[in-house]
């Protein structure tokens, strides 16, 4: 798959999650779309998801889509999901992320070396759950391992599962990767092993994986695997419009041209 290829079916995946008709905008421009259903982002905020040189924006009502088109006219879609130069912007209450978009295929794919004793359980299981109590809520969250629906690819110390990787099952044949590694026993290599089997077991079902992070350790297994960045999510959700300040109602799924940058 070409790289052009690649960038085409991330975007395909984002635009079926945006919930509503809308394309990734022209070359350093975004298109902002009112898509209450969005998942993009949680209920009742704003989602940006850029690829390459263009975004797309979903917004949870017309008076945030209006406000997120003038920040897209104002800024490149890189400055969109920049969490400081969005606050800097607009009247932001939170955000979450950004958080990294990476992909390949089977072409790029670059198995861990070695020879991990790195085997199957089922995903949902009593040993994950072991696991996951041990790192907090916070990380379990982060990880996404709860809710894989393939098996999970373990290593284990002993008779402890101390990493786990798998994936869930999104639209488009999109497998969503999610990888923990127990506190102890990080920085040994043991997210890249899990990780790849993985992804094997992904690529050998006929799924396009997907890596989305925020750490920069998780980035880098991503790398070493031979997964490509392409862009990154950020959602933001936007304190109440003034009183008084709002535009004609538009249905959803309107789309509010940005213009180039």
């Amino acid at each position: 798959m070409s790289a052009d290829l690649l960038l085409d079916r991330a975007r395909e995946l984002w635009t079926e999650l945006a919930a509503t008709p809308v394309g990734f905008g022209p070359p350093n421009g975004v298109n902002v779309v009112v898509s209450p259903d969005s998942l993009l982002c949680p209920p009742s905020w704003a989602g940006i998801v850029v690829l390459g040189d263009a975004g797309v924006i979903t917004a949870p009502s017309a008076r945030v889509a209006e406000l997120m088109a003038s920040a897209a006219r104002r800024l490149s879609p890189g400055e969109l999901v920049d969490a400081g130069r969005l606050k800097a912007t607009l009247p932001v209450a939170e955000v979450m992320g950004p958080a990294f978009l990476s992909y390949l295929d089977q072409a790029r794919f670059r198995p861990a070396p070695g020879d991990a004793a790195v085997t199957e359980v089922p995903g949902g299981g009593g040993e994950l759950a072991a696991l996951l109590a041990g790192v907090g809520e916070e990380d379990t969250e982060e990880s996404g391992l709860a809710d894989i629906t393939s098996p999970a690819c373990v290593l284990r110390d002993g008779g402890d599962v101390v990493a786990a990787a798998g994936y869930r099952a999104w639209p488009g044949s999109v497998a969503h990767l999610c990888v923990m590694v127990a506190p102890d026993f990080r920085g040994r290599g043991l997210a890249r092993a899990v990780a790849s089997a993985a992804v094997a077991h992904a690529l050998d079902a006929g799924l396009f994986p997907q890596w989305r992070a925020r750490p920069r350790p998780s980035r880098r297994v991503a790398l070493a695997l031979g997964f490509e960045e392409l862009g990154a999510q950020l959602s933001v959700r936007l304190r109440d419009a003034t009183p008084g300040d709002r535009p004609e109602p538009r249905e959803s799924g309107s789309v509010l041209p940005a213009g180039d940058q």
